[in-house]
């Protein structure tokens, strides 16, 4: 288990501390601080180009092996960061052409992160330069135990740029993709508007236009824009790889951030790493929804976890108000990320800039850096917390019964000028599903639609809108052998090449929900139709229809809910198909989180889901496990506690005590209850 901080060395010299006799002196005393909290990681690195290369060609890493080094001796590890995602002023104003250009054609500035086109053969052959120079320059560390490349990829709107050079790569993209001219034309959809092309070097960008651009074609800019920046992280992993073949590397995403395919970033990569910043009125679902991602991107079965290579230690900065962090706050959601998976967890920042746009961020010292301060004692107790914690984690990992296929590819699809509905988004649909099994303590994956689904016992798939045959392949294999689908909505509108299809809705999957979408009713605010449900859906409250409602006409399926108002009154909402050995079934509306904390209690008997531990709803549990060993999470995000009663005996790991009856787990507390398997 690592735990560490996020450290800037370089806003660490005189005249910001240190004296002008020793101006690097801050160093030690941090890495010293560090160390009495039982910190054993520290990341640096990742801003530092313009002072590892103050002038073109002229390299200067002696001052970042000499805090490498201060942290070493004392027992602390080191990632490196590559420091390509800002360039150095010299470097824009010697290639002004790198800045990227947006849609309206304006040139973005330089002097930020991020200032460069991500399709600038110039910026690609630089960034080669600088990551193969400082790994033959520190690479050979002792200490060095992972490689970040650059930070946060495509962020501030940079997934996209204009410029010429994009267009040359837009170009070559889409003649790898489609081959031949006439199948560009054909697949796009190009004759709509009479807008066919001859030559490749016909077909636009989506730049600002008088009307909205093809959305195939807008979709396959999304692809390759994606597709570019994979390539510009895999980039550098294959120098570093090359360089220093032990030493794994990684980037740092933050799910729904950007357009780029979280999926195929972490194929670029050895392990993945999340930037998460909870705060104080976080919902416990939501950070858990995005930690959830993170650990789905890699499901290896040899893999651990995922890191957090940015846990936020204290407030924002980017708020309209940035509350501090509360006491407790930042150990509640520390044991959060370990709950679901975590096997690295950094903490943003170290010590409170005091320069710079960021010098109010929160961090676990102020500015003063004395280490006298209250969030500096809560991690000196939390880091002898991870130090008895670590021996037992090692190994485990958390295994889920049910995913939710999401996509980028699908977003891409619906994300579009004109589409069916402006009021419906993708993400508050996949939060409806995932808030309820959250809240049922439900563990879940997130997968890729084509991914082997096999080892689940309920696979949900919200509003899949693009549909491939192959993805409809893999759902209908699923479900032949005997697994449980549920599907909504807004689902196999569109193949993959954004083409309505002929052969009924949803794409390729009426058959396995023996039902068709005959229409669909996309419904603005304030509009609610009414569901009426059959008595094998046991229900808690009466449930609206909104934001959208298929009209379904039934073939094979039944019938488990129907609508109340309006012309299609007493036409199917929520339907079961028996395929194969397994059951598909279809909900063809939207309602409010009561509809679906009751979908999750009837599902959990269809699908033979069994609860981790029987626990109040107020209590978040994770588990990590491996072949004779499990731990059990239990988390209170509340403001008051919360008593639980057990119905055997439990070991609490944490005191070491075995508890019988009942305990409370105090406000914004933690306990962990481990378990001992006896082999089968």
């Amino acid at each position: 288990m690592y735990f560490g901080a996020d450290y800037y060395p370089e806003h660490w010299v005189f005249p910001f501390d240190g004296s002008e006799e020793e101006p690097e002196s801050r160093w030690d005393i941090d890495a010293q601080l560090m160390a009495q909290a039982g910190m054993n990681v520290v990341r640096m690195g990742e801003f530092s180009w313009g002072l590892c290369e103050p002038e073109e060609g002229k390299y200067d890493f002696a001052w970042l092996k000499r805090a490498m080094e201060a942290f070493s001796k004392h027992g602390v590890k080191i990632v490196l960061g590559t420091p390509t995602a800002a360039p150095p002023i010299w470097l824009t104003l010697k290639h002004p052409e790198i800045l990227p250009v947006d849609e309206f054609g304006r040139t973005r500035g330089a002097g930020t992160r991020r200032a460069y086109s991500l399709n600038s053969d110039v910026y690609w052959e630089y960034s080669k330069k600088i990551v193969t120079k400082m790994a033959e320059a520190l690479g050979d560390h002792k200490d060095l135990v992972a490689w970040q490349i650059d930070n946060g990829i495509g962020r501030h709107d940079t997934e996209f740029s204009f410029n010429e050079e994009t267009k040359s790569d837009w170009h070559e993209w889409l003649k790898a993709k489609y081959g031949d001219i006439e199948s560009l034309n054909t697949m796009m959809g190009l004759r709509f508007w009479g807008q066919t092309v001859t030559d490749w070097s016909q077909v636009p960008t989506p730049s600002y236009a008088p009307a909205p651009h093809n959305p195939a074609l807008l979709t396959d800019w999304r692809r390759f824009s994606s597709d570019t920046a994979v390539a510009f992280i895999r980039m550098q992993a294959e120098i570093l790889q090359e360089a220093t073949p032990n030493t794994p590397v990684t980037t740092t995403f933050r799910p729904f951030s950007t357009q780029i395919d979280s999926f195929d970033l972490g194929s670029a990569i050895d392990f993945v790493s999340l930037d998460s910043e909870p705060t104080n009125a976080a919902d416990a679902w939501k950070s858990a929804m995005n930690l959830d991602i993170a650990r789905s991107l890699k499901k290896d079965d040899e893999a651990e976890g995922f890191w957090v290579m940015e846990q936020k230690a204290g407030h924002v900065s980017w708020g309209e108000a940035n509350s501090i962090s509360r006491p407790g706050v930042a150990r509640l959601f520390t044991y959060q990320l370990i709950a679901r998976g975590a096997t690295g967890i950094l903490y943003f920042y170290w010590r409170q800039p005091r320069i710079g746009p960021e010098k109010f961020y929160g961090g676990i010292l102020t500015h003063d850096g004395r280490g006298e301060n209250r969030l500096y004692d809560e991690f000196m107790a939390l880091g002898e917390e991870m130090e008895k914690l670590a021996p037992a984690l090692a190994g485990t990992q958390v295994t889920a019964n049910v995913a939710i296929l999401i996509s980028q590819e699908n977003e891409w699809s619906q994300n579009q000028p004109m589409r069916p509905s402006r009021y419906f988004q993708q993400r508050d649909h996949v939060s409806l599903f995932y808030k309820a099994l959250h809240g049922k303590n439900i563990l879940t994956d997130f997968a890729h639609p084509g991914e082997d689904l096999s080892r689940y016992r309920l696979v949900v798939i919200p509003s899949l809108h693009a549909l491939s045959g192959e993805e409809a392949d893999s759902i209908k294999e699923y479900v032949r052998n005997g697994g449980t689908v549920v599907g909504t909505f807004n689902t196999g509108l569109v193949n993959e090449a954004h083409i309505a299809p002929i052969n009924g809705i949803p794409f390729e999957l009426t058959d396995l929900f023996g039902l068709e979408v005959m229409e669909f009713d996309p419904m603005p605010p304030g509009t609610e139709n009414h569901l009426t449900f059959k008595g094998n859906f046991p229900t808690t409250a009466l449930h609206p229809a909104h934001t959208w409602c298929d009209i379904i006409e039934p073939l094979e399926c039944e019938v488990l809910g129907t609508y109340a108002l309006d012309f299609y009154a007493g036409r199917p909402a929520m339907t079961m198909n028996e395929y194969g050995e397994g059951r598909a079934i279809y909900i063809g509306t939207m309602s409010h989180p009561a509809f679906y904390t009751d979908l999750v209690t009837w599902l959990r008997n269809i699908a033979g889901l069994a609860p981790l531990l029987r626990v109040p709803e107020q209590i978040e549990v994770s588990m990590r496990q491996r072949s004779d060993y499990r731990l059990y999470f239990l988390v209170n995000h509340h403001d008051a506690p919360v008593h639980i009663q057990f119905f055997k005996p439990v070991h609490n790991f944490m005191t070491d005590e075995e508890v019988s009856g009942g305990c409370d787990v105090p406000a914004h507390g933690v306990m962990i209850i481990d378990e001992h398997l006896t082999p089968e």
